[in-house]
């Protein structure tokens, strides 16, 4: 399908709606790179994209350097009538095709996701796709594996495994110590821990990492939920190893330092149930273009 509008210069021009995708694409995640990820196509298609739709428009959209792309003023001015646009397509589309995406999705999350950044995912999914049943379990990501393996869920967004290859990479990032914001661990005294139970990716990974520089800890804290952990570390009881993306609000990253090791890279992973799952693809989708458009969670 083509577009015919007029641009800047009173001429009539044709638009391929692929253009515009990504268009929005790079305003959401800011650079090409991202909006490349999201798309599935490669930085340099995304790139030519831009530029034919710069000059069909006779506009400027993005200012580009080295480092990063910023939209423009006229760049803003478009990007919502660039959505409006899409959305209608796709309306369209769905009506002409007689088909509109239905059914139930069983999904399984980790909790810091579930309370962070699901509502914004789901809330555009819900709106493109009114007619799934959608059945959410929150837990601990080692528990959600189990429940997937054993076919009790249709798609999983967690924190990989040790030795577990499955799943697309929606990101990934150093875990760090998260605790009240004017908390300081104590100098000489174990260190109080506030840690998910076992089992539990991040438990398991921080104290590989303390106990390979040698510092004395203790749990002060255990809760299955990422509220109760996060009332303890607000109460500033000790502190957590968490993501420093969907850190709750009121909390802050404590300084690693030599009784804070750094700690390794999680990979949060999106597993799918494979071979054709119309509905399963299209929340994939919708979690990957949220973790390229630039939000961090304040939940």
């Amino acid at each position: 399908m083509i577009i015919v509008i007029t641009n800047h210069d009173k001429r009539y021009v044709m638009i391929h709606p692929d253009l515009l995708r990504s268009f929005v694409a790079v305003a959401e995640s800011g650079t090409f790179t991202g909006a490349a990820r999201a798309l599935g196509l490669r930085q340099s298609t995304v790139s030519q994209q831009i530029k034919r739709l710069e000059d069909a428009f006779g506009r400027r959209l993005f200012d580009r350097d080295t480092h990063r792309v910023t939209i423009t003023t006229e760049g803003e001015a478009t990007l919502d009538h660039a959505r409006r646009v899409l959305d209608a397509l796709e309306r369209m589309a769905r009506y002409l095709s007689g088909t509109s995406l239905r059914g139930r999705l069983r999904i399984g999350a980790s909790e810091d996701f579930v309370l962070s950044a699901l509502p914004d995912v789901l809330a555009e999914f819900v709106r493109r796709y009114p007619e799934v049943n959608i059945e959410l379990t929150a837990g601990l990501s080692e528990n959600l594996y189990e429940r997937f393996d054993a076919g009790a869920l249709d798609i999983l967004f967690v924190k990989r495994r040790i030795g577990d290859r499955r799943g697309i990479v929606a990101w990934s990032e150093p875990i760090v110590w998260v605790g009240r914001v004017d908390y300081r661990p104590p100098a000489d005294d174990v260190l109080p821990l506030l840690l998910y139970p076992t089992p539990s990716v991040t438990r398991a990974r921080a104290l590989e990492a303390l106990e390979a520089v040698g510092t004395p800890w203790r749990v002060a804290f255990t809760s299955a939920s990422l509220t109760g952990l996060t009332a303890a570390a607000r109460a500033g009881i000790g502190v957590m190893p968490h993501s420093a993306r969907l850190m709750p609000a009121g909390l802050a990253v404590v300084p690693a330092n030599a009784r804070l090791p750094q700690l390794p890279i999680l990979e949060f992973v999106i597993i799918g149930p494979g071979g054709r799952h119309a509905v399963a693809d299209a929340l994939t989708t919708a979690i990957l273009q949220w973790t390229v458009s630039g939000h961090t969670s304040r939940a």
